[in-house]
Order: C-alpha cells, then structure tokens, then sequence
C-alpha cells in the first residue's frame, strides 16, 4: 500500500515536470525574436534551425505542444484523485482537486512560463530537440485535429488559410517605437532608423525644394552680374533658364565656372554659361525616395529638377534632402542659419509657413500627420478649408494654430499651441 502512494507520488510529480516542460516550450516558441533566432542560424547553430523548422509548421507544433499538455495534466489529476481517495476516502476528490490545481498551476504554468517570457531564446533553444521528436511521433493526430478544427470553424465562416500578416517595414518600426519608450534608443536614434523605413513612403515632391524657394540664373544675365548670384546663393549648382523660368536649360556648376576663369586668366566676360551648364535631369514629382536615391547613386548625380504630370516645373531635390530624411538637417559652413521654427517660453512654438510637417514632427516630437498636407501652412489650409486671414486661431489634433502672418494668398507664419502636455 505504502509503496504504491510513493510511486504514485513520484509518477504525479514526473507528469508535472513534463506539463512544466510543455508549457514553458509553447510560450518560449511564440515568444522567441525570430531576428536573433535567425541570426543563430546563420552562424550555424542547429538548435536555432530546428526552432525555425518547428516554428515553419506552428499549427502542428502549437497541436502537438497542447495534446501532450493535456494529456499529461489529465493523466496527473486521474492518479493524484485514485491516490487521494486511497487516503481520504470520498472526500479525497475535493482534495485532489484543489491540491492539483495548485499544482498545475503555480509549477506547470505560472512558473514555466514566467521563465520562458523571460528567457524565450534560450528556453526555446533547449527544448528544440525533444519537441522535435514529440512533434514527430503527434503528427497524425494533430494533422486529424487540424483537418477538424479547420472544418468546424469553415461552417462559422472563419478563414484559417488567410493571414494579416504585419509587414517588414511596420514591424521594424513597432520594434523602434518600443524600445524608444523603453528607453533602449535615444530620440536621435529612433529619428534616423525611422527615417530609413519612411523612404519608400515619402515622395520626391515631400521633400523638394518648391520652385519659389530655388534660387534660379536667367541664362541672358550678363556673366559677372550671373557669376555673382551664383556666389551669393550659396549653391554649387543653380539652374539656368531661358524666355521663362520654366524653361529650365542647364544646371551650372560652381566648379566649372572657376575652371573656365582660371582657363581664361581670370576674365569671365567671354565665358559662355549655357555651354558649361550640364544637362537638366528632370523627375516625377510622384517617384519615391528610394526610386530617387538609387537613381542617383546610379548616375553618379546629386540634384534633379521636379515636375508634376503635365512636365511644369515644380521644385528640386539634391541628394542632401534625401540624407536629411535620414540624419535631420545638414547645415554647412555656407547654409544660413534659419531653423524656421522658434520654441516660445510659454511652450508654444513659432513655425514658418514653409516647415514641413515630418521636420516640426522631428523636432518636437510631435504626430501632426503628413497624409493631407506637406508643410504647416498647407496643414491649416487644409484643414481651414480657407485661406485664413491674420489672427485666426484653430484648433484640430490636439493642437492650437493662430496665424501670425500672410502674404497674400500665402501663410508664413503660424504660432502652435499643443493642447496636451
């Protein structure tokens, strides 16, 4: 008598250890970074391949992982009833029942899987080759409660073979966003891996310099009166038109004018700037960053002319702009030292009309969105549906926009108050 309750002691307790086991297994192996999972493979670990092979297959695994739980915990509770009625009699039932709930669930479930949430990796690497096997030999079964499972829900019109499946960018930036709240990343650095994943969203006419803002050369403007627009730009290359600004004819480069200066022992008055000036590479306004970045990696450029789709002009973009989308403005020795967007004491913040969305958003740490509209007056307008005159406040997103000041039809200035701290 005595020797059969030890063994059934011994046996319940061996079947709790193999619930613990399969528990913890099925929360490491949803909870695993398939990043490092898959960076253990690439250097060759064959418990990291077998984790991927059973992950491939997570239906079978999931299945196999709750049949072996399931049977072991029934399998426990059946012996630690038959072993409590033996001591207790009828009232051995309840017994058994509350001491194998305590059981299961501090050292079969709580336990285990606190261990595997926190150590998922690893909890997942060590329990590759058994389940491996335990997959192996459940196979038919769960392949039959697939079969069931899939049918039963059929009939409710659920669809087990479609999947919302989270996309490589989104799921990068989730993975960004987190560990920035976690304190793992500092802005700065969120900024710019953030700015690599917003390439493919972002248009070349996002991030263009609008044609009011370029600073252009009429190709009949005598040479030294051209020669010193140039300079004063502050530009390498500024583009040359002709009878109209929206005939643009060539890009002239700050280098070739020098050569050609130096060539002639420093005359410029017979320097032909239409004959220096490169060709003008024209874009769609509609392309995409990355579109546009590769291009210009490809082609050895740095600057291209925007136009939308009927080919009028709309702006540039350089190679610089596109950078800036990455690492936050570029200001050289020769920029002018205007950020366009002042912090007020009172926590507000005074913005030029021409500031774009994303760059306030950066600076401030802010989510004004950027679908609508490009820069901020083109957010007020937007959302005014009006043009607004001087001191009109409006409030939307959370946000307060008085407009400071307007040139004619368009808004230069605008004060943002945020409603919430």
């Amino acid at each position: 008598m005595t020797e059969t309750i030890i063994l059934t002691a011994i046996a319940i307790v061996v079947l709790l250890v193999i619930s613990a086991f399969f528990s913890g297994s099925e929360t490491a192996l949803t909870a695993a970074s398939r990043a490092r999972l898959h960076h253990l493979e690439q250097r060759g670990s064959e418990a990291a391949k077998r984790v991927a092979a059973l992950i491939e297959r997570r239906e079978r695994l999931i299945g196999a992982i709750l049949l072996g739980n399931n049977l072991v915990n029934i399998l426990a509770s059946v012996l630690a009833t038959s072993l409590f009625v033996q001591i207790f009699g009828a009232k051995g039932v309840v017994w058994a029942t509350l001491v194998m709930t305590v059981l299961v669930v501090i050292f079969a479930e709580v336990m285990p899987k606190t261990y595997a949430i926190t150590n998922p990796e690893r909890a997942a690497l060590r329990a590759s080759l058994p389940l491996k096997y335990i997959v192996a030999v459940f196979a038919p079964i769960t392949m039959a409660v697939e079969i069931v499972v899939q049918r039963a829900l059929a009939l409710f019109g659920a669809d087990t073979k479609g999947r919302a499946v989270l996309s490589a960018r989104e799921e990068l930036r989730g993975a960004i966003q987190l560990h920035h709240l976690e304190g793992k990343f500092v802005k700065d650095d969120r900024d710019m891996l953030g700015g690599i994943l917003d390439l493919s969203d972002l248009e070349v006419s996002d991030v263009m310099v609008h044609r009011t803002g370029m600073k252009m050369i009429d190709a009949d403007t005598p040479n030294s009166e051209a020669i010193e627009k140039i300079l004063a730009s502050g530009h390498t290359r500024v583009p040359l038109w002709k009878n109209e600004p929206d005939n643009i004819i060539g890009v002239i480069h700050a280098k070739d004018i020098l050569r050609a200066i130096t060539a002639n022992r420093g005359d410029a008055s017979n320097i032909d700037l239409v004959a220096l000036a490169a060709k003008p590479w024209f874009v769609p306004d509609s392309t995409s960053l990355t579109d546009q970045l590769n291009a210009f990696l490809k082609r050895n450029a740095h600057f291209s002319i925007v136009v939308d789709e009927y080919g009028e002009l709309m702006g540039l973009v350089t190679l610089e702009d596109i950078l800036e989308v990455i690492v936050g403005e570029i200001a050289d020795e020769h920029d002018a030292v205007f950020e366009g967007v002042r912090r007020q004491p009172n926590g507000s913040v005074n913005a030029d009309g021409w500031v774009t969305v994303r760059d306030l958003n950066r600076a401030m740490d802010w989510s004004l969105p950027d679908e609508e509209a490009n820069t901020i007056a083109g957010l007020v307008i937007h959302e005014a549906q009006s043009i607004p005159e001087v001191g009109q406040i409006f409030t939307f997103y959370n946000y307060r926009f008085e407009v400071l000041r307007r040139q004619r039809n368009r808004i230069t200035a605008v004060r943002i108050t945020p409603l919430v701290p």
